[in-house]
């Protein structure tokens, strides 16, 4: 199985930064893709931006250019960076991974981490 575990949300001022962590454990050396979602009150979650282990990585045009998916293997931590925040980008944001690289669906799951962006 595979933990994941999200921080780093909160208020934040339009046009500010936050930086969402998120933090994997259990069997990590299964995952293929990893990415960030988010779902806003009343609208279906979407993809945010994804990375995959063949080192490819995409983004939703909405937050290209402004948000940036990092990873640092040595503390088992994917990190959605978020600049030039927007009241649009208001909503439930959650780290989700899967092992198979055919497969659309994420298998793995955090809990989410709430981001508030003010006008």
């Amino acid at each position: 199985q595979v933990q994941l575990v999200e921080s780093g949300g909160g208020l934040v001022q339009a046009g500010g930064s936050l930086r969402l962590s998120c933090v994997v454990s259990g069997r990590t050396f299964i995952l293929y893709r990893m990415g960030w979602f988010r779902q806003a009150p009343g609208k279906e979650r979407e993809l945010v931006a994804a990375f995959s282990r063949d080192g490819s990585t995409n983004y939703a045009g909405l937050v290209k250019g402004r948000f940036t998916i990092s990873r640092d293997n040595a503390v088992n931590t994917v990190y959605l960076q978020m600049n030039s925040l927007e009241p649009e980008d208001t909503a439930v944001y959650y780290c989700a991974a899967r092992s198979s690289p055919l497969s659309v669906t994420y298998d793995y799951w955090g809990q989410g981490t709430q981001v508030t962006v003010s006008s």
